[in-house]
């Protein structure tokens, strides 16, 4: 939990993101407030065997649970059918994500072809009517902005998106960084830092490296701090790397940046 020196009220949370393995859950999560789990898509649903196994290494590290769900899956297509079925899908797992007792699920903002003007307000309602069902199993969902890929959503639109469906967003400094520079990060966040419940935190370069330790690549990491000093939510470390110090050291770095102490 973030610390500050005059604030004793901000209650900031810093975790760590442990893609699918236990393992690492067990390795790393220790120092941190909570650990990001990914749902994969191997299995129609996480293996109800999976859950002691979960809940055991979630107790042994002292850690609270956050959810990724799978990021292959479009939210939006132009057929009605298939829009429902995602929905159906991705409401099975909030129901097995509410049940292990998470507290946020973090959704890729994608469509089939997120340049089709048309399509966006079917975006908009997928967006919400998958919110509404983590709602009803006590979980959060928060839409993450993933514009450089191909099927994402641009930063601008997900605001708009976000805003009208009043989901809350999963804001990617690294992807943000690798859509738009940090001209995006400081132009999303002059706007909309009201939206973001969580954050996503790595170092990228522009040629492609990203995932990064923060100060290993070229964000300007003082432009997040800027737009959220008084940031309550949630903050994940998303490096790619089993260094325990190392994903330390860029807690201490993000913490420091927003004001406080990891």
């Amino acid at each position: 939990m973030l610390k500050t020196g005059g604030d004793e009220d901000r209650t900031m949370q810093i975790g760590v993101t442990v893609g699918e393995s236990i393992e690492r859950l067990e390795a790393v999560a220790g120092p941190f407030d909570f650990a990001e789990v990914g749902v994969g898509e191997s299995e129609p649903l996480p293996p109800d065997a999976t859950a002691p196994e979960l809940r055991d290494a979630l107790a042994a590290t002292g850690s609270e649970l956050c959810v990724h769900l799978p990021f292959a899956q479009v939210v939006a297509t132009p057929v009605t059918q298939l829009n429902a079925a995602i929905v159906d899908y991705l409401g099975d797992l909030l129901a097995w994500a509410g049940s292990i007792d998470a507290s946020k699920a973090v959704l890729h903002a994608t469509a089939r072809n997120p340049y089709d003007t048309d399509l966006r307000p079917t975006i908009g309602d997928q967006l919400g009517r998958i919110a509404a069902v983590g709602n009803q199993h006590g979980v959060e969902v928060v839409v993450e902005n993933v514009g450089h890929q191909a099927e994402g959503v641009q930063l601008s639109v997900l605001a708009d998106l976000a805003r009208e469906a009043e989901v809350p967003v999963c804001f990617d400094v690294g992807h943000a960084y690798m859509e738009a520079g940090d001209e995006g990060i400081d132009r999303f966040l002059k706007h909309h830092a009201d939206l973001v419940s969580h954050l996503h935190v790595h170092d990228v370069r522009s040629r492609g490296d990203t995932h990064l330790p923060i100060g290993a690549g070229e964000i300007d990491f003082d432009i997040v701090g800027e737009h959220l000093e008084a940031y309550d939510g949630t903050v994940a470390i998303e490096v790619f790397a089993d260094d325990r110090p190392l994903l330390e050291d860029s807690a201490e770095r993000v913490a420091d940046v927003l004001g406080g102490r990891f």
